[in-house]
């Protein structure tokens, strides 16, 4: 049995999923760009289940993250881009295998019954970006974490998969990519710098998808220089480099699940409000008739061949004839631009508030950061 986050406990598998929903439901969770997902909602959930039941320590948690997190970015660098542009939600879809070999690592499994909890993985997979703005989305990353649990359990006890179920001529790399040779990036796979150092994980400062973080950044900087309402704009056109567009796929949102996948909303909010948390995304807040009136105001559009290096152009046009532009690279909560810890802490207490928890944020926090120091089941009490 396992700790269910919201009180009580369940099975692990149970927990897994039910966890893992709760985890992504808010799309506020940490982000890899070379994944175009969210990895540690592929992970932390099958593992801390695990952990919790298994007695394990937080640097055995700590350490088998790196090891989900190193595959989850190898696999991506190989087919991320293209997996994604077919339609695959790549945070189920990879991330349930980088959490297979994440759960592998802590069961101590050794290569053969790795290699299994691969193959079982593999015959799990699924998820579509089509669920964006909907329930099924978290569910896809709830679900992740349950076959990725389930596919080590039963490595665990000699259940056997083809050793050939990730690049075999029949096998995922064929089914769910093109074909990429996955030799070159799993080749790498371990050497220095590891991919939590060398890519790192990023921290969402909006409670919606990534795809929009550099054009609210942006917008909010012209918005606050130039002391602008939503009064004061005819117009705001954004672009963004090539497949930036992809998960944004409600233009014209009617419900706060759908607004956090549309560009339109992201930046009428912003104007309208100055910021974008999670209350933004009630949703009486998408249905104000100023937010509905001003949504077709909005353009986006992609320019330029390829992804990287991801970037996004805002122009203003206002009211009284004048153009602000912008363009932003780096954006806040990335490696370049890591959050503070305040503004960490912010976020943390933000979604505590939001949600009606008299959990203390910033012992949370701390005990979070120390969590090598201690027992899995020190840090769970904190959570519950």
């Amino acid at each position: 049995m396992a700790r269910l986050w919201r009180g009580g406990r369940g099975s692990l598998e149970g927990a897994a999923l039910a966890n893992g929903v709760a985890a992504h439901v808010l799309d506020y969770d940490d982000v890899s760009s070379p994944m175009r997902g969210h990895p540690g909602v592929a992970i932390w959930p099958a593992l801390l289940a695990l952990g919790d039941a298994r007695k394990v320590s937080g640097g055995q948690l700590a350490s088998a993250f790196v090891v989900g997190f190193e595959v989850i970015v190898k696999l991506s660098r190989a087919m991320a881009v293209k997996h994604y542009a077919r339609g695959w939600h790549s945070t189920s879809s990879i991330g349930a295998i980088g959490a297979a070999v994440a759960c592998a690592h802590l069961l101590r499994l050794d290569a053969a019954r790795t290699i299994s909890a691969i193959g079982l993985a593999v015959a799990q997979t699924a998820g579509a970006r089509q669920n964006f703005g909907t329930d099924a989305k978290s569910f896809q990353a709830g679900q992740a974490n349950a076959a990725a649990l389930r596919a080590a359990l039963l490595a665990e006890t000699g259940f056997s998969a083809s050793p050939a179920a990730l690049d075999g001529g029949v096998g995922y790399v064929n089914l769910y990519g093109t074909g990429e040779d996955l030799s070159g990036q799993l080749g790498e796979l371990g050497d220095a710098p590891l991919e939590i150092e060398r890519s790192g994980v990023e921290v969402k400062k909006y409670p919606l998808c990534y795809a929009t973080h550099r054009m609210l950044d942006g917008l909010l900087d012209l918005r606050a220089a130039h002391r602008l309402t939503l009064a004061d704009v005819a117009g705001v056109d954004i672009r963004v480099s090539r497949d930036g567009l992809a998960p944004l796929i409600h233009h014209r949102p009617r419900s706060g699940l759908e607004a956090k996948f549309s560009m339109e909303y992201a930046a009428a909010a912003a104007l309208l409000d100055g910021n974008v948390k999670l209350s933004s995304f009630l949703d009486s807040a998408v249905m104000r008739p100023e937010i509905q009136t001003f949504l077709p105001k909005v353009t986006a559009s992609e320019e330029g061949e390829t992804l990287m290096p991801r970037w996004a152009e805002v122009a203003v046009r206002c009211n009284d004839g004048t153009t602000l532009t912008v363009r932003v690279e780096s954006l806040r909560g990335s490696t370049e631009k890591p959050l503070s810890s305040d503004e960490f802490l912010r976020k943390i207490q933000d979604c505590y508030d939001f949600g009606g928890c008299r959990i203390d944020a910033a012992r949370f926090l701390d005990d979070a950061m120390r969590m090598d120091c201690g027992d899995v089941s020190d840090l769970l009490p904190v959570i519950t």
